[in-house]
């Protein structure tokens, strides 16, 4: 076993899954905080347009993407004159695909946490003078910390185990592009089962880490 070859997949991987889902709860927590203190016509189309990458084959995920972000397309454009390079087949490539198919996991996550919070609370604050910012930080969210904790770690383990879309957009291109989900699936089609198995148990040890930690945080 060339020890370098097995351990590139794995650090891309957590670079991939550790960028990926600071960004995913940014936004999902800014977005869950919006949509559950507004009501508005089509707020349940948005919402469901929110939910699809979580029930739509990943492949199609990452079609689209690919469509939105090509050479072709005006984003895809934008990004290659910002970046001086196309941003299709690099790891932020995979980065942008591991933030869309995490996304409903954490806005569903803290649109729950949002949701349990006591609302006397927060109007407490505010009748003290509190701006809804001072709200959101010192009442709000820690009320919600165990579902942003929980949403975290979700959205880091989708983000490790993602593969579809993250195929489709980034490659896999060893070194570059090539995560643990790729690079097991290219073993077991080369029939290398020693470094499909060495991979896959680092996954699987890894993802039962994460999903003990949820338990427990949310126990």
């Amino acid at each position: 076993m060339n020890w370098n070859d097995f351990w590139l997949p794995i650090r891309l991987s957590l670079q991939v899954a550790l960028l990926s889902s600071v960004v995913v709860v940014v936004l999902g927590v800014a977005v869950a905080w919006w949509m559950a203190r507004r009501s508005f016509k089509g707020k349940i189309v948005l919402e469901t347009v929110f939910m699809l990458p979580l029930v739509l084959p990943p492949t199609v995920v990452g079609f689209l993407l690919l469509v939105m972000l090509g050479r072709r397309s005006w984003i895809g454009e934008w990004m290659e004159w910002l970046f001086d390079a196309p941003i299709i087949f690099t790891w932020w490539a995979a980065v942008i695909a591991s933030v869309v198919v995490a996304f409903p996991l954490v806005y569903q996550t803290m649109k729950v946490g949002f949701a349990s919070v006591d609302r006397e609370y927060e109007d407490a604050a505010r009748s003290s003078g509190a701006s809804e910012w001072e709200v959101f930080r010192y009442v709000t969210l820690p009320l919600a910390m165990r579902q942003l904790v929980s949403a975290y770690i979700l959205g880091f383990a989708r983000s490790l185990g993602e593969f579809g879309a993250t195929l489709m957009i980034a490659g896999n291109i060893p070194g570059r592009t090539q995560t643990i989900p790729t690079a097991i699936y290219v073993a077991g089609d080369s029939g290398n089962t020693a470094m499909a198995w060495a991979w896959t148990i680092v996954i699987i040890a890894i993802s039962f880490l994460l999903l003990l930690t949820t338990g427990r945080k949310t126990s």
